[in-house]
Protein backbone atom coordinates (compact mmCIF):
# COMPACT_ATOMS: atom_id res chain seq x y z
CA UNK A 1 0.00 0.00 0.00
CA UNK A 2 1.43 3.34 -1.24
CA UNK A 3 1.90 6.12 1.96
CA UNK A 4 -0.37 8.42 -0.26
CA UNK A 5 -2.90 5.87 0.17
CA UNK A 6 -2.29 5.89 3.84
CA UNK A 7 -2.89 9.19 4.24
CA UNK A 8 -6.06 8.76 2.37
CA UNK A 9 -7.22 6.66 4.53
CA UNK A 10 -6.33 8.37 7.61
CA UNK A 11 -8.10 10.90 5.38
CA UNK A 12 -11.51 9.44 5.67
CA UNK A 13 -11.56 8.40 9.25
CA UNK A 14 -10.62 12.39 9.50
CA UNK A 15 -14.30 13.10 7.59
CA UNK A 16 -16.16 11.14 9.50
CA UNK A 17 -14.90 12.25 12.57
CA UNK A 18 -15.54 15.96 11.07
CA UNK A 19 -19.48 14.52 10.69
CA UNK A 20 -19.75 13.46 14.08
CA UNK A 21 -18.73 16.28 15.97
CA UNK A 22 -20.11 19.15 13.91
CA UNK A 23 -22.77 17.31 11.68
CA UNK A 24 -21.19 18.83 8.36
CA UNK A 25 -18.17 19.44 6.21
CA UNK A 26 -17.27 15.50 5.31
CA UNK A 27 -17.04 16.55 1.56
CA UNK A 28 -15.15 19.56 2.45
CA UNK A 29 -12.74 17.21 2.58
CA UNK A 30 -13.34 13.99 1.04
CA UNK A 31 -13.37 16.07 -2.51
CA UNK A 32 -9.73 18.12 -2.29
CA UNK A 33 -8.20 14.33 -0.54
CA UNK A 34 -9.05 12.16 -3.54
CA UNK A 35 -8.39 15.03 -6.32
CA UNK A 36 -4.96 16.00 -4.70
CA UNK A 37 -3.83 13.47 -3.03
CA UNK A 38 -5.25 10.20 -4.74
CA UNK A 39 -5.50 11.29 -7.34
CA UNK A 40 -8.94 10.88 -8.77
CA UNK A 41 -10.54 12.91 -11.29
CA UNK A 42 -13.14 15.66 -9.96
CA UNK A 43 -15.86 14.06 -11.57
CA UNK A 44 -14.97 10.85 -9.97
CA UNK A 45 -14.15 12.56 -6.68
CA UNK A 46 -17.45 14.34 -6.24
CA UNK A 47 -19.34 10.75 -7.53
CA UNK A 48 -17.65 9.37 -4.24
CA UNK A 49 -17.90 12.15 -2.30
CA UNK A 50 -21.55 12.03 -2.48
CA UNK A 51 -21.44 7.97 -1.84
CA UNK A 52 -18.93 8.63 1.27
CA UNK A 53 -20.69 11.19 2.45
CA UNK A 54 -24.17 10.13 1.96
CA UNK A 55 -23.78 6.43 3.77
CA UNK A 56 -21.85 8.10 6.54
CA UNK A 57 -24.59 10.64 7.13
CA UNK A 58 -26.85 7.39 7.38
CA UNK A 59 -25.13 5.96 10.01
CA UNK A 60 -25.15 9.56 11.96
CA UNK A 61 -28.48 9.56 11.01
CA UNK A 62 -29.58 6.46 12.84
CA UNK A 63 -27.43 7.76 15.95
CA UNK A 64 -29.14 10.86 15.97
CA UNK A 65 -32.42 9.50 15.61
CA UNK A 66 -32.14 7.70 18.92
CA UNK A 67 -31.06 10.80 20.56
CA UNK A 68 -34.73 12.04 19.19
CA UNK A 69 -32.65 14.93 17.07
CA UNK A 70 -34.10 14.30 13.77
CA UNK A 71 -37.37 15.62 12.41
CA UNK A 72 -38.10 13.16 10.21
CA UNK A 73 -41.35 15.01 8.33
CA UNK A 74 -39.93 18.37 8.32
CA UNK A 75 -36.25 16.71 6.61
CA UNK A 76 -38.53 14.31 4.41
CA UNK A 77 -39.99 18.32 3.32
CA UNK A 78 -36.59 19.52 2.64
CA UNK A 79 -35.30 16.30 0.85
CA UNK A 80 -38.06 15.68 -1.78
CA UNK A 81 -37.18 18.84 -4.31
CA UNK A 82 -33.47 18.53 -3.13
CA UNK A 83 -32.67 14.81 -4.53
CA UNK A 84 -34.46 15.42 -7.58
CA UNK A 85 -32.51 18.54 -8.38
CA UNK A 86 -29.02 16.26 -7.27
CA UNK A 87 -29.84 13.43 -9.51
CA UNK A 88 -30.59 15.63 -12.29
CA UNK A 89 -27.13 17.40 -11.57
CA UNK A 90 -25.23 13.99 -12.21
CA UNK A 91 -27.20 12.27 -14.50
CA UNK A 92 -27.86 14.76 -17.24
CA UNK A 93 -25.87 18.32 -16.00
CA UNK A 94 -22.64 17.31 -15.28
CA UNK A 95 -21.77 14.49 -17.56
CA UNK A 96 -22.98 17.18 -20.65
CA UNK A 97 -20.60 19.85 -19.10
CA UNK A 98 -18.19 20.34 -22.26
CA UNK A 99 -14.48 19.78 -21.15
CA UNK A 100 -13.64 23.23 -22.04
CA UNK A 101 -15.85 25.83 -21.23
CA UNK A 102 -14.13 28.52 -22.93
CA UNK A 103 -10.15 29.86 -24.34
CA UNK A 104 -8.91 33.51 -23.38
CA UNK A 105 -4.91 33.81 -24.20
CA UNK A 106 -3.31 31.17 -23.34
CA UNK A 107 -5.75 30.62 -20.62
CA UNK A 108 -8.29 27.62 -20.86
CA UNK A 109 -11.09 26.85 -18.48
CA UNK A 110 -11.78 23.42 -18.36
CA UNK A 111 -14.59 20.95 -16.62
CA UNK A 112 -12.28 20.22 -14.10
CA UNK A 113 -11.20 23.52 -13.40
CA UNK A 114 -14.47 25.00 -13.36
CA UNK A 115 -15.74 22.16 -10.86
CA UNK A 116 -12.75 22.87 -8.39
CA UNK A 117 -13.49 26.72 -8.66
CA UNK A 118 -16.78 25.88 -7.87
CA UNK A 119 -16.60 23.90 -5.09
CA UNK A 120 -13.55 26.57 -3.87
CA UNK A 121 -16.11 29.14 -3.69
CA UNK A 122 -18.60 26.94 -1.79
CA UNK A 123 -16.16 26.30 0.48
CA UNK A 124 -15.17 29.97 1.72
CA UNK A 125 -19.04 30.68 1.83
CA UNK A 126 -18.80 27.41 4.47
CA UNK A 127 -15.98 28.47 6.30
CA UNK A 128 -16.93 32.33 6.89
CA UNK A 129 -20.32 30.46 7.98
CA UNK A 130 -18.35 28.29 10.57
CA UNK A 131 -15.71 31.19 11.46
CA UNK A 132 -19.12 34.17 11.91
CA UNK A 133 -20.12 33.30 15.66
CA UNK A 134 -23.67 31.81 14.38
CA UNK A 135 -26.64 33.79 14.84
CA UNK A 136 -28.60 30.85 14.02
CA UNK A 137 -28.15 28.64 17.30
CA UNK A 138 -30.24 31.91 18.92
CA UNK A 139 -33.10 32.50 16.39
CA UNK A 140 -36.91 31.78 17.72
CA UNK A 141 -38.96 31.91 14.96
CA UNK A 142 -43.02 31.52 15.88
CA UNK A 143 -44.03 30.19 12.19
CA UNK A 144 -42.42 28.28 9.43
CA UNK A 145 -42.43 28.93 5.89
CA UNK A 146 -45.07 28.04 3.01
CA UNK A 147 -44.08 24.71 1.21
CA UNK A 148 -43.45 26.19 -2.24
CA UNK A 149 -40.54 28.48 -0.50
CA UNK A 150 -38.64 25.12 0.74
CA UNK A 151 -39.23 23.18 -2.67
CA UNK A 152 -37.61 26.42 -4.13
CA UNK A 153 -34.85 26.25 -1.64
CA UNK A 154 -34.27 22.64 -2.20
CA UNK A 155 -34.10 22.70 -5.88
CA UNK A 156 -31.04 25.12 -5.70
CA UNK A 157 -29.28 23.77 -2.62
CA UNK A 158 -29.85 20.40 -4.45
CA UNK A 159 -28.30 21.18 -7.49
CA UNK A 160 -25.59 23.50 -6.16
CA UNK A 161 -24.35 19.95 -4.38
CA UNK A 162 -25.04 18.02 -6.86
CA UNK A 163 -22.38 20.19 -8.92
CA UNK A 164 -19.69 20.09 -6.27
CA UNK A 165 -20.55 16.71 -5.03
CA UNK A 166 -21.33 17.97 -1.54
CA UNK A 167 -23.47 17.01 1.45
CA UNK A 168 -25.02 20.26 1.74
CA UNK A 169 -25.24 20.15 5.46
CA UNK A 170 -23.78 23.65 5.86
CA UNK A 171 -26.49 24.90 3.99
CA UNK A 172 -29.87 22.96 5.57
CA UNK A 173 -28.41 23.36 8.74
CA UNK A 174 -29.44 27.34 9.10
CA UNK A 175 -32.56 26.79 6.69
CA UNK A 176 -33.99 24.22 9.11
CA UNK A 177 -33.39 26.67 11.92
CA UNK A 178 -34.30 29.84 10.23
CA UNK A 179 -37.36 28.80 7.97
CA UNK A 180 -38.47 25.57 9.77
CA UNK A 181 -38.46 26.98 13.24
CA UNK A 182 -35.93 23.80 14.16
CA UNK A 183 -33.96 24.04 17.60
CA UNK A 184 -30.30 24.01 16.42
CA UNK A 185 -29.21 20.36 17.56
CA UNK A 186 -31.96 19.08 16.05
CA UNK A 187 -31.47 20.94 13.04
CA UNK A 188 -28.06 19.36 12.80
CA UNK A 189 -29.43 16.22 12.96
CA UNK A 190 -32.67 16.53 10.97
CA UNK A 191 -29.64 17.76 8.39
CA UNK A 192 -27.99 14.60 8.06
CA UNK A 193 -31.24 12.62 6.65
CA UNK A 194 -31.08 15.26 3.76
CA UNK A 195 -28.22 15.02 3.16
CA UNK A 196 -28.04 10.75 3.42
CA UNK A 197 -31.07 11.20 0.60
CA UNK A 198 -29.19 13.43 -1.47
CA UNK A 199 -26.28 12.03 -1.59
CA UNK A 200 -26.97 8.28 -2.43
CA UNK A 201 -29.47 9.34 -4.85
CA UNK A 202 -27.44 11.95 -6.65
CA UNK A 203 -24.57 8.75 -6.49
CA UNK A 204 -27.36 6.94 -8.35
CA UNK A 205 -27.08 8.90 -11.00
CA UNK A 206 -23.34 9.07 -11.30
CA UNK A 207 -23.58 4.54 -11.15
CA UNK A 208 -24.97 4.96 -14.84
CA UNK A 209 -22.04 7.39 -16.37
CA UNK A 210 -18.97 6.27 -14.76
CA UNK A 211 -16.90 2.91 -13.48
CA UNK A 212 -16.92 2.90 -9.57
CA UNK A 213 -13.79 1.49 -7.94
CA UNK A 214 -16.08 -0.37 -5.14
CA UNK A 215 -13.05 -2.34 -3.46
CA UNK A 216 -11.43 1.02 -2.36
CA UNK A 217 -14.64 3.29 -2.16
CA UNK A 218 -16.33 0.41 0.59
CA UNK A 219 -12.79 0.53 2.53
CA UNK A 220 -12.63 4.47 2.58
CA UNK A 221 -16.24 4.50 3.34
CA UNK A 222 -15.91 1.89 5.96
CA UNK A 223 -12.99 3.71 7.84
CA UNK A 224 -15.24 7.36 7.75
CA UNK A 225 -18.23 5.25 9.28
CA UNK A 226 -15.89 4.36 12.00
CA UNK A 227 -15.14 7.78 12.41
CA UNK A 228 -18.31 9.35 12.62
CA UNK A 229 -19.35 6.82 15.42
CA UNK A 230 -16.52 8.05 17.57
CA UNK A 231 -16.87 11.67 16.43
CA UNK A 232 -20.74 11.44 17.41
CA UNK A 233 -19.50 9.58 21.16
CA UNK A 234 -16.25 12.69 21.49
CA UNK A 235 -18.89 15.41 20.46
CA UNK A 236 -20.54 14.59 24.23
CA UNK A 237 -17.03 16.50 25.76
CA UNK A 238 -16.24 18.47 23.01
CA UNK A 239 -17.62 21.93 22.46
CA UNK A 240 -18.74 21.81 18.71
CA UNK A 241 -19.30 25.71 18.40
CA UNK A 242 -15.45 26.13 19.17
CA UNK A 243 -13.98 23.22 16.66
CA UNK A 244 -16.48 24.46 14.13
CA UNK A 245 -14.75 28.02 14.22
CA UNK A 246 -11.65 26.44 14.02
CA UNK A 247 -12.47 23.79 11.39
CA UNK A 248 -13.72 27.26 9.43
CA UNK A 249 -10.06 28.70 9.32
CA UNK A 250 -8.68 24.89 8.10
CA UNK A 251 -11.54 24.86 5.33
CA UNK A 252 -10.83 28.62 4.07
CA UNK A 253 -7.26 27.60 4.10
CA UNK A 254 -7.90 24.78 1.85
CA UNK A 255 -9.89 27.19 -0.70
CA UNK A 256 -7.21 29.27 -1.05
CA UNK A 257 -5.17 26.64 -2.11
CA UNK A 258 -7.11 24.71 -4.38
CA UNK A 259 -8.14 28.58 -5.79
CA UNK A 260 -4.39 29.01 -6.39
CA UNK A 261 -3.52 25.26 -7.27
CA UNK A 262 -6.45 25.29 -10.61
CA UNK A 263 -5.74 29.22 -11.32
CA UNK A 264 -2.17 29.20 -11.12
Amino acid sequence: MESSQIIGYVGALIVGLVLGLIGGGGSILTVPLLVYLLGYNPIVATAYSLFVVGTTSLVGTLQKFKEGLVDVKTGLAFSFPSFIAVYLSRRYLVPNIPETLFNFGNFTLTKDMSIMVFFAIIMLIASISMIKKGKTEDVVTTTSQPYYKTFIQGLTIGTITGLIGAGGGFLYVPALVLWANIPMKKAVGTSLIIVTINSLIGFTGDMQTLEIEWTFLLTFTGISIFGIILGNYFSKFISSSKLKKSFGFFVLLMAVYIMYKELK
